[in-house]
């Protein structure tokens, strides 16, 4: 088992939303009404696209992430 750790990108939109990316996961973004949510719904949207990555056989992106040979627990303050 490995964990892997991306740099998420945050931006609050005109409307106020905040949009979340992950420049290493190309089209992996996501929104909410806060900070945590569009946190927590890039993290559910990292994942699924991880998954898709795996069930197609193809490669997970490392170059840009932290990986860690053990499972992990990211605490963000």
């Amino acid at each position: 088992m490995k964990t892997y750790v991306y740099k998420a990108e945050l931006e609050q939109d005109e409307d106020g939303r905040w949009s979340a990316w992950v420049d290493a996961l190309p089209g992996c973004a996501a929104w909410g009404h806060n900070q945590e949510e569009a946190l927590k719904a890039l993290r559910d949207a990292a994942e699924a696209y991880i998954e898709d990555l795996i069930e197609s056989g193809e490669a997970i992106p490392s170059k840009e992430a932290d990986v860690l040979e053990s499972p992990a627990v990211a605490i963000t303050v």
